[in-house]
């Protein structure tokens, strides 16, 4: 009986440890996966989320966004004519970076520090709910098609629809925001045409009809790929991101909470920086057919194909990329501070 009892005894002691490390792996699969499941954020959070974000990025480089304009536009082609056409892609950068900076000075110089902020004001305007709308449809179309077509499964597909979906949204609701915008930025200081957004959107209405503020959608709708494409970027580089950690976290290392925000903020501007070098073309033609109409009161530009053929006609294909670098220079660091501070305040709001 005690031989028994022993024998017990001994192969407790034996399976103690094999149970031990049965139970902490099954408490760390049950937490890895617990992190691997899509975290669910109510839709105002979102908004309200996106649009602080969007601020926060206009505000701190809204001068570039005024010098981009600037390049785009045929209006002042003579006045920042460019010598990047010619040479290296290397030294081609670096001019446009030296002449970006030149185009600055001379704006600061010659118009005022204020000119800088330029049409700021439509532009928060138009910053603050398209932001909103964007990460607002996105998420939310992100549950629903995520939950409604793919068994509650996140992947690279889910990721493309949401991004359409706020794309096309967006593009729709803000494009008379964005075209007022336009406008008063390349409103000069001498022949001043408009006295403030109010006026500008009067003079339009009147002059030109009320399907004038919508000039430029084809050009958005197209502009939404290079959103969807940020989105799907910034989803899988996050998704690497928040892999790494969750491997830290199995191999009982420590991570730094701050150290993944900074990461996922940058993939947010890589991402934005990938996808405008792709589809940058764009923003040129949705800015020519902004711009006012010329002397004879007919616009030069009537629409999409019509402009692409147009601009490479006239000034050549290099002339699609007109502005490139003062945009590279906005919203690369525009997407880091919007997706960090988007993030942020997702997290606070989301413990409301």
């Amino acid at each position: 009986m005690n031989k028994k009892i022993v024998q017990l005894e001994k192969e407790v002691e034996e399976s103690v440890p094999y149970l031990a490390s049965d139970e902490t792996s099954s408490v760390r699969n049950e937490a890895a996966d617990q992190l691997k499941e899509p975290q669910k954020v109510q839709p105002w959070v979102h908004f309200v989320a996106g649009g602080l974000g969007g601020m926060c990025g206009a505000v701190f480089t809204s001068p570039f966004d005024v010098v981009k304009t600037r390049l785009q536009s045929s209006v002042f082609r003579d006045t920042y004519k460019s010598g990047a056409r010619h040479g290296g892609v290397v030294s081609g950068a670096a001019l446009h970076f030296k002449e970006t900076l030149l185009i600055l000075k001379n704006v600061y110089t010659v118009e005022g520090p204020r000119a800088l902020f330029k049409g700021l004001g439509p532009n928060l305007v138009g910053v603050i709910p398209a932001r909103s709308i964007n990460f607002f449809t996105y998420g939310y179309s992100k549950d629903v098609i995520r939950d409604v077509a793919f068994d509650g499964q996140e992947n690279s597909l889910v990721h493309l629809l949401a991004g359409v979906s706020a794309g096309f949204v967006t593009s729709t609701a803000t494009n008379p925001i964005w075209l007022v915008k336009t406008r008063l930025q390349l409103d000069r200081m001498t022949t001043k045409a408009y006295k403030n957004s109010f006026d500008c959107v009067s003079k339009i209405v009147k002059n030109e009809g009320v399907l004038a503020l919508y000039r430029g959608l084809t050009a958005s709708y197209l502009g939404s790929v290079e959103s969807t494409l940020q989105w799907v970027l910034y989803e899988q580089m996050k998704f690497l991101i928040n892999a790494r950690s969750q491997r830290l976290e199995r191999e009982g290392k420590q991570t730094s909470e701050l150290g993944d925000w900074f990461a996922r903020s940058g993939s947010a501007g890589l991402a934005k920086f990938v996808a405008s070098l792709i589809t940058y073309p764009h923003e040129v033609v949705r800015t020519r057919l902004r711009q006012a109409p010329t002397e004879g009161g007919k616009p030069k530009y009537t629409g999409l194909i019509q402009c692409f053929k147009l601009v490479i006609k006239e000034e050549g294909l290099a002339s699609m990329y007109g502005g490139l670098t003062p945009h590279l220079m906005r919203t690369v660091p525009n997407s880091m501070i919007m997706f960090g501070t988007w993030e942020l305040f997702t997290n606070l709001l989301s413990k409301l």
